[in-house]
């Protein structure tokens, strides 16, 4: 016991601290802000040390004449840096910046915690927490799998620690502060990238469970409470003493899980603003700090508490290409990492060739899609896009994940597009910094639903993402540009519409904040499982839809599976064979709500889709999953509704458009062709001029966009 009590007050504590050269500085840069600057960076990942031989000279050489303006390095380089215990050398990588100083490039320096050193990992090797299996087949040709993670803790992935191990924390404390003090006045380095796309373990160590029982006294104070709220009377699972909690291992109970999950979210949170915390004793004021976060909405982590630590947001976002591409995934990533702190983004990898942990997914970009992407990032509100990486590798688990260069080391096809898209940014990049959003739909975050949803499926292929991606995607069809909000942002009125995905796990408070929302006349469309259970993921023991049911307008006690789609009545969209719900039904019953389309089923006639006039807002509501088709239409219904609609939404699917304003308060329409035939469509907005073509574009003018080509109009005037 001596033990684990000894463990629990250290984990204690470093959960507490959580909460709770002179010629580089005579030449330090001009103030830096990552969100205000004089042009787009575009640059690529550089790791010299991983080079066959020394090529720092040619490799520099080849960036500045391509028109490379920014370099990331270090983030995965600790045993360079520290090749033994208390050894360091920093003569390596200064001499890396000093060549990218000369050459005028910037450069963005990772902390290094990425991969131990494996002397670290002889001296504690119980710092380990996984090793890799076997990667699962494709399920999708263009996407990658990667091998799972499986217990006990063996050396050979990357990020594979334990974060609350102390003795892992002195020596990534040590080397941080190291390598940071040694840099922080060099001329090049205006910012800095703490750790790499950081993300839970989940694995319990005996720090890790000191840690959570330290967590759960301090929460809920007393054994009473947590076996109140999680149910633990169930199957005889009461615990009566704080040392009597079993570990998260073979744990059933919804309760607990969740309560686990946002325990692990906030290890990560905690460990990044403590590397933040560690870099903002040293860095200058014009220097930054990021975290890059992998694509997308993520449900393993609080990217908005994060965020809280940074300067400025940055995303991995990768995508499909060829054939697939477009700009679904890509601004899905962008918007999220945007709506984090309401600020522009930096894109700190993204595909330059081919991706993948082996030769499976090996698809190179058609001509003009790298150029395409580019700017699909700009209009996102993306201040900077680098590929990972300048060079491919030719040994490691990435030597298919190709950089600018093949392993060929020679300039390429897709050297020259680089080269061909930093010359249009050198001439108008100016012109599309600093992009900015008055969004007017928002999308609603929930990730206790996405997990505790996923303790109790409703479906094998159906889930919260499922719901949210498809909403998303409605609005992509649609061309209208979302937010992402998280559940009980108080800032939800500055929108007309908010979409929410199953809220199926969300306290009285967050219920009643979308309830007033729609009351004080906004616009919501809510989906299945909504205010079902609490935040404790505890069924509500009141009708559902709980305290949403004024708003909601209806009632229901009883559901059902759904093994097929069914068929709806009426066909509000004529939408003909995609006028269904599947995989859920809800037997909704109205009181003051409107049905909208019913199940046309002999037994189970029930409402599948409702509205709701609450106030002098509306709620429409969907007991089902909708097809795409019908959740778009849907969608668009409710636009219409507060005329959030217009021309744009009436464009070829291929044709997609993205506005803002730029850092020079000029309105800036981006037009995407992703396809592999010319598209025509008529401008609609206010005379202006193609930033590209450097020509006039009239009102009402056609504009021919080439395949995988875009045009960029800026509108006369403010």
């Amino acid at each position: 016991m001596a033990t684990v009590r000894w463990c629990g007050n250290v984990c204690l504590l470093v959960l507490l601290v959580l909460l709770s050269s002179e010629t580089w500085s005579q030449q330090r840069a001009t103030a830096f802000a990552p969100d205000k600057m004089d042009n787009v960076l575009y640059g690529v990942a550089y790791y010299p040390e991983y080079m066959p031989s020394d090529r720092l000279d040619k490799d520099v050489d080849l960036m500045q004449k391509a028109g490379i303006t920014v370099v990331r390095v270090g983030e995965s380089t600790w045993s360079s840096w520290e090749p033994r215990d208390g050894d360091f050398q920093f003569e390596w990588m200064q001499r890396v910046l000093d060549r990218l100083h000369k050459s005028g490039i910037k450069v963005i320096l990772g902390t290094p915690t990425y991969s131990i050193p494996t002397w670290l990992y002889k001296e504690h090797p119980e710092i380990l927490v996984a090793h890799a299996g076997k990667a699962p087949q494709l399920s999708n040709p263009y996407e990658p799998t990667y091998p799972a993670e499986l217990t006990p803790g063996h050396y050979g992935i990357r990020q594979n620690y334990d974060f609350l191990n102390p003795y892992f924390r002195q020596h990534a404390e040590r080397v941080i502060r190291q390598i940071v003090s040694h840099s922080k006045d060099h001329p090049a380095v205006i910012g800095y990238q703490i750790d790499n796309e950081t993300a839970p373990t989940r694995v319990t160590t005996p720090y890790v469970n000191a840690a959570f029982v330290e967590r759960l006294k301090q929460k809920y104070k007393t054994t009473d409470t947590i076996n109140k709220i999680w149910g633990l009377v169930y199957w005889g699972q009461l615990v009566d003493r704080w040392d009597d909690l079993p570990t998260r291992d073979g744990i059933l109970n919804p309760g607990y899980k969740l309560e686990w999950e946002n325990f692990q979210h906030d290890i990560v949170t905690d460990y990044l603003g403590w590397q933040a915390k560690i870099v903002n004793e040293y860095k200058r004021p014009d220097q930054f700090i990021t975290q890059d976060f992998s694509g997308g909405v993520h449900t393993n982590l609080n990217q908005w508490a994060i965020a809280r630590s940074l300067d400025i947001v940055a995303e991995n976002p990768y995508f499909e290409t060829q054939a697939r591409l477009n700009g679904r995934g890509i601004w899905l990533s962008d918007d999220l990492g945007r709506s984090l702190k309401h600020s522009n983004i930096l894109v700190t990898e993204t595909n330059a060739q081919t991706i993948g942990w082996d030769s499976r997914t090996q698809y190179p970009q058609y001509p003009g899609q790298l150029r395409q992407v580019v700017y699909t990032h700009l209009a996102a509100g993306a201040n900077m896009v680098e590929y990972w990486h300048w060079h491919s590798l030719h040994y490691g688990q990435e030597t298919y994940w190709k950089g600018v260069l093949s392993h060929d080391l020679e300039p390429n096809r897709t050297y020259a597009e680089v080269s061909r898209v930093a010359g249009e940014l050198k001439r108008i990049g100016p012109d599309l910094v600093d992009l900015k959003k008055d969004n007017s739909v928002a999308i609603l975050v929930s990730v206790d639903s996405a997990n505790a949803l996923s303790y109790m499926p409703v479906s094998d292929s159906v889930d919260y993402m499922s719901v949210l991606r498809q909403m998303y995607g409605a609005l992509y069809d649609l061309n209208i540009e979302p937010d992402f909000v998280q559940a009980g942002d108080p800032g939800l009125s500055h929108y007309k519409v908010l979409l929410v995905p199953p809220l199926y796990s969300a306290s009285d408070g967050v219920l009643q904040q979308i309830s007033d929302y729609v009351k004080n006349g906004g616009q919501v469309v809510m989906s299945f499982k909504s205010g079902f259970t609490d935040e404790h993921s505890t069924v509500r023991d009141v009708m559902a839809p709980g305290p949403l049911r004024a708003a909601c307008g209806f009632h229901y006690q009883e559901f059902t599976n759904l093994p097929g789609p069914e068929k709806l009545t009426p066909d509000p969209y004529a939408l003909g064979e995609q006028n269904v719900g599947s995989v859920w039904e809800e037997f909704l019953v109205p009181e003051t709500a409107e049905v909208v389309t019913s199940f046309d089923d002999h037994y189970w006639r029930f409402p599948a889709i409702t509205r709701n006039k609450y106030g002098t807002g509306m709620l429409t509501y969907e007991g089902t999953y909708l097809s795409d088709p019908l959740q778009r239409e849907l969608i668009r219904e409710v636009l219409k509704r507060v005329q959030l609609t217009g021309p744009d939404q009436d464009l070829p699917i291929a044709v997609r458009v993205r506005q803002g304003r730029n850092g020079r308060g000029k309105l800036l329409h981006y037009y995407f062709n992703f396809s592999g035939q010319e598209q025509s469509v008529s401008y609609p907005y206010r005379d202006g001029l193609d930033l590209l073509a450097g020509s006039a574009v009239g009102h009402a003018q056609s504009l021919r966009l080439k395949p995988w080509d875009l045009a960029i109009i800026s509108e006369n005037g403010n």
